[in-house]
């Protein structure tokens, strides 16, 4: 039996639901209004933002900078054997007693303002840099890359991309060293033609293991996935890229057709179409990737926008069958791998120890001269 209610009483319980959503309402309309809502403001709001990322830019560099300096003093007061461990510690609790609450001067910490700059005192090229990272990044790079390249690598990316704590540690654990130094990009020539800064923006592989794809997976599955984590895939891809659409339409004559995934990327100024692959890299592959391309150029890409770029994203590659593939192509397009699983440990740890003996400095005269000993700066 259905019960008929009046127009009064439905009148009556939907006044709590209207005024709910008046009183959700007001504050985020002062919240559209603070945030930009007035343009006449968008311009002092846009200096104080400056300011603030300057001051907070400064603190970081004031800081990082004074560890350096105590690193130095108590490397120096230890190596002349002035002090010892137990200093230390006797240093740490008279800073305790003098600052209660600053955490910063613990004999942990201290000891970790010592190992900051001895990792680093002999290298121009990277002391002139500490200072662009926070402290928390220091600390996550000396304690989980330990051949001085390898920091290196994850110094000067780290700045470069603006990794965030988290990014950072992923890449360390993901191998991105390995990725970035092992493996040869396989680009077409017409990519160093006409956009010739592009190689360093993109990667011969990409760690995409937070997706949690099954062994066996389908295009649809990683596209999926893809959609599902795509700030994070982001992250992975570079800092300059910027989201443009999934299945992107383009029509050509009267066909329909739709590709992957586009995005835009403002350093190079340019679309960048990703054809994704679940199976090893084919040849013919590349065709359907330069119709995109071509289509992006003539059809959406704007006036002050540079040709595009097409990535093939694609499960395993054969390099040589790679690079006959692109010999020959006039569209700008480069083919990369996807990795769903973190590489093992007992790997990473091979891989950067065959690293450091490739980087060693005296590699070449220890081949040239097998007698020479070995400098202590080898691995």
């Amino acid at each position: 039996m259905t019960t008929k209610t009046s127009p009064k009483k439905r009148v009556a319980r939907a006044k709590p639901t209207a005024t709910k959503a008046t009183a959700l309402a007001v504050p985020r309309a002062k919240r559209a209004l603070v945030d930009g809502g007035d343009t006449r403001f968008a311009e002092v709001i846009a200096l104080i933002e400056a300011a603030r990322r300057r001051a907070y830019q400064a603190v970081n560099t004031e800081l990082v900078a004074h560890y350096w300096e105590l690193g130095e003093y108590i490397s120096r007061k230890i190596a002349s054997a002035e002090w010892g461990d137990g200093v230390v510690e006797e240093l740490a609790a008279d800073l305790a007693r003098r600052y209660p609450g600053v955490r910063g001067y613990t004999r942990p910490n201290l000891f970790r303002m010592r190992q900051f700059y001895e990792a680093y005192r002999s290298n121009r090229k990277v002391s002139p840099l500490v200072r662009q990272l926070p402290w928390t990044h220091h600390l996550i790079i000396l304690s989980q890359a330990k051949p001085v390249e390898t920091r290196e690598f994850y110094i000067l990316a780290a700045i470069k991309e603006r990794w965030s704590k988290r990014a950072l540690e992923r890449q360390i654990r993901s191998g991105a060293v390995l990725r970035e130094v092992h493996a040869t990009k396989r680009v077409s020539p017409a990519v160093g033609q006409i956009h010739p800064t592009a190689i360093d923006e993109f990667k011969n592989a990409y760690n995409v293991e937070f997706l949690g794809l099954a062994a066996e997976h389908s295009e649809a599955d990683l596209h999926g996935a893809l959609l599902r984590n795509l700030g994070r895939f982001l992250a992975e891809l570079g800092r300059d890229f910027c989201f443009v659409g999934s299945q992107h339409p383009v029509q050509v004559g009267n066909q329909d057709f739709a590709i992957d995934l586009v995005f835009f990327h403002r350093g190079l100024q340019c679309l960048v179409a990703f054809e994704l692959k679940v199976d090893k890299f084919k040849p013919a592959d590349l065709g359907q990737l330069s119709f995109y391309v071509e289509a992006l150029d003539r059809d959406v890409k704007k006036p002050h926008e540079r040709l595009s770029i097409g990535v093939l994203l694609c499960a395993t590659k054969d390099d040589e069958v790679v690079e006959y593939a692109l010999a020959r192509t006039t569209s700008p397009t480069l083919v990369a791998e996807y990795q769903t699983f973190l590489p093992p440990k007992e790997l990473l740890r091979a891989k950067l120890h065959e690293l450091y003996a490739q980087l060693s400095p005296d590699k070449e005269v220890r081949a040239s001269n097998p007698t020479l000993k070995r400098s202590p700066r080898g691995p």
